[in-house]
């Protein structure tokens, strides 16, 4: 007979009642810290044993706004009580301006939106091959980048440039060509007549907080344009404000347009939600009936996504002045331990690149009562809120220190 578990009781379960359920009953695909997460307020969170912790991951980069912010428990409780989703069978009010928002801040024209950033990725893909069709049925094939991560379904397994992701799941979508993100020779080679996108994640999240050369995104475009593809940038871990811009191809001037762009993970603040915006050029491939989404920009996501946006505008300063703040700190750090070999990224989306394996880092960090990951064995990953400060960035750095120099 199966178990319940009431809310109340759940919040109050054991670390080893928790464990044991889920070895029971869950899918054994996920490797977790041995810790239970109950509640949060603003960049901290707390366990089942009341043991506070720095949140310096924000579930992975979408806590955009850390725990409880209160103008999103506000549009949360004050929309769940009016209406929280009807499907794409009808309107609903939040979704016009919503994109509106999206167009404003992106330069795009067009937004779908989904609920999660590989189902972004998903729809792109379709965008993209649609396009190629339209003009012939040669025109099959995309370009992506070695180390790139776009997401876990098929298509976006296709093009993710890692083999460690794909092996198992073989054969995927054919004509996808792989390119080494620094070589453009190698780019020039592999974008023909016969290319009908180009996917670029313009900081490379998942492979290690990797930017890419701006000379080579507008090479990407340049040969776009030139072959009739369209270019795609994956902004799903790097977009919506993570780098103090509202998307990575925004930290060059000019800027380089992409056709379009994934994003994802900040949007709703923890509310499932994800967009793919599109020039008009991108967009008119995609027509009545080719593709949907019932959940994709409810009521409720859509609502908290704009009350998002409306916050955010406020908060692109701090996050610049803040990220340069950290990465200093983080190159004091590389002078004492030599084992630091770099510290790259923008804003508050920051990898230290270690020369030593970073998981046991990662566990003394959050016996001391802060979280972070590890990426690419050896590339520690911060992804803090939004809101965070000065002052949690000298706590963060201060357990960070006291836990290097034990390794």
């Amino acid at each position: 007979m199966i178990e319940l578990m009431s809310v109340s009781s759940a919040q109050g379960a054991s670390l080893e009642n928790v464990v044991d359920l889920e070895s029971r009953y869950l899918l054994q695909n996920y490797a977790r810290h041995p810790i239970v997460l109950v509640r949060g307020d603003g960049p901290y969170m707390w366990d089942s044993d009341g043991k506070r912790y720095l949140d310096f991951i924000a579930g992975i980069g979408v806590n955009a706004l850390g725990q409880n912010h209160p103008r999103i428990v506000r549009a949360i409780q004050e929309q769940a009580a009016l209406l929280i989703h009807t499907s794409n069978l009808f309107y609903n009010e939040y979704q016009g301006p919503l994109a509106r928002r999206i167009a404003e801040v992106s330069g795009m024209s067009r937004t779908f939106f989904t609920n999660s950033g590989t189902e972004s990725t998903e729809g792109a893909l379709k965008m993209v091959k649609a396009h190629g069709h339209d003009i012939s049925p040669e025109k099959i094939e995309v370009v992506s980048l070695e180390n790139s991560f776009h997401g876990r379904t098929l298509g976006a397994l296709a093009i993710t440039g890692q083999p460690k992701y794909r092996k198992d799941f073989e054969p995927l979508i054919p004509g996808v060509k792989f390119v080494p993100p620094k070589d453009m020779a190698a780019l020039e080679a592999a974008v023909s007549d016969r290319t009908a996108g180009i996917f670029i994640e313009w900081i490379q999240g998942e492979g290690g907080i990797v930017p890419i050369d701006p000379a080579f995104s507008r090479r990407a475009r340049e040969l776009a344009d030139k072959h009739d593809a369209l270019l795609c940038f994956d902004e799903i871990q790097c977009g919506v404000g993570r780098t103090g811009a509202y998307f990575g191809y925004q930290l060059i001037d000019p800027p380089v347009m992409p056709d379009i762009i994934t994003a994802a993970k900040p949007v709703a603040c923890g509310i499932p939600l994800g967009f793919i915006a599109a020039n008009e050029r991108a967009a008119k491939s995609i027509r009545p009936g080719m593709h949907g989404s019932t959940f994709g920009g409810n009521a409720l996501a859509a609502r908290v996504s704009l009350e998002f946006f409306g916050i955010l505008e406020g908060l692109l300063p701090q996050i610049r002045r803040v990220g340069d703040y950290f990465r200093a700190e983080l190159r004091r750090l590389a002078t004492r331990f030599s084992f630091i070999n770099e510290v790259r990224g923008y804003g508050l989306m920051i990898g230290v690149q270690l020369t030593i394996p970073g998981k046991d880092i990662v566990a003394r960090a959050m016996k001391e009562g802060l979280l972070m990951n590890c990426t690419h064995d050896t590339v520690l990953r911060f992804l803090p809120p939004y809101i965070i400060t000065e002052t949690e960035i000298d706590e963060a750095v201060a357990i960070l220190e006291r836990v290097l120099g034990e390794v």
